[in-house]
């Protein structure tokens, strides 16, 4: 009797999974669906569609939108995506990151990758308190000067952070670090603290901050930053700037199919 109960209870596991695939094939097909045309298009009882929803919900795989509105795919399923795929398009995803953060945070956030010897931008967006409206995106800027860029030689493999790290650097303004031994020792705390700064090191009364935003492999394939005037984001606005900005850089990372150890 107790074999016969797990081969039923096998079965009707199976089924539930096979639902639930379902639910999301629906959703993946017509974008948004209430309870009740859930349970309409797999043949079964609201209370079953719903409980297979809230299962798929917790997992994040499906999203409510709105409250006691109908239901579409859910982050979750970017997140298994990611993972097979390797990469998605980080700029897209990214936008809507920097977005959310730039309203939060009321100064200039952006996102980095590594090209070459040089950091590109390639997602911007202003917060309210932003006193310029410059537009850095596609704009090239130094690793060894700025927030991002030290984030990203931080988490380089040596050899392709020591040549980067031979060459003389360059002097954008006074406080610009130039020597490679004092940069290298700076990386160290960068990979101990999880973050980057950069004070008036790109352009004087100009102060960053920056953190690692990891792929599906688990590398580190940007960095998020956030940038203001030195009076407002001061030294220790930065470090109450960093928690925000990890919680997003984490929530990206998950996006992309990271999936933390």
């Amino acid at each position: 009797m107790r074999n016969s109960g797990t081969a039923k209870g096998a079965t009707g596991t199976v089924q539930s999974v096979d639902r639930a695939i379902s639910v999301l094939e629906l959703l993946a097909q017509h974008g948004e669906a209430g309870i009740t045309e859930i349970a309409a298009e797999l043949g079964v009882h609201k209370s079953t569609a719903s409980r297979l929803v809230a299962a798929l919900e917790a997992r994040h795989l499906v999203e409510q939108l709105g409250q006691r509105g109908k239901y579409a795919i859910g982050f979750g399923v970017v997140r298994l995506a990611g993972a097979a795929m390797g990469r998605l398009d980080l700029a897209k995803l990214g936008n809507q990151t920097c977005r959310t953060l730039a309203e939060s945070l009321g100064e200039t956030v952006n996102i980095a990758v590594a090209d070459g010897g040089v950091a590109i931008n390639i997602s911007q967006a202003f917060g309210s308190a932003a006193v310029s409206a410059q537009n850095w995106t596609g704009r090239r800027t130094p690793l060894h000067a700025t927030s991002s860029g030290k984030v990203l030689l931080a988490y380089m493999s040596e050899s392709d952070r020591g040549p980067l790290l031979r060459e003389p650097l360059e002097r954008y303004t006074p406080r610009t670090t130039v020597v490679p031994d004092t940069l290298r020792a700076e990386l160290g705390r960068v990979r101990h603290d999880g973050y980057a700064a950069s004070f008036e090191e790109l352009e004087v009364g100009m102060h960053a901050v920056a953190v690692p935003v990891y792929g599906a492999d688990g590398q580190v394939i940007a960095a998020i930053s956030a940038s203001g005037p030195s009076y407002r984001l001061s030294r220790d606005r930065v470090a109450q700037v960093v928690r925000p900005l990890a919680e997003a850089a984490t929530e990206l990372s998950s996006q992309l199919g990271h999936f933390p150890r």
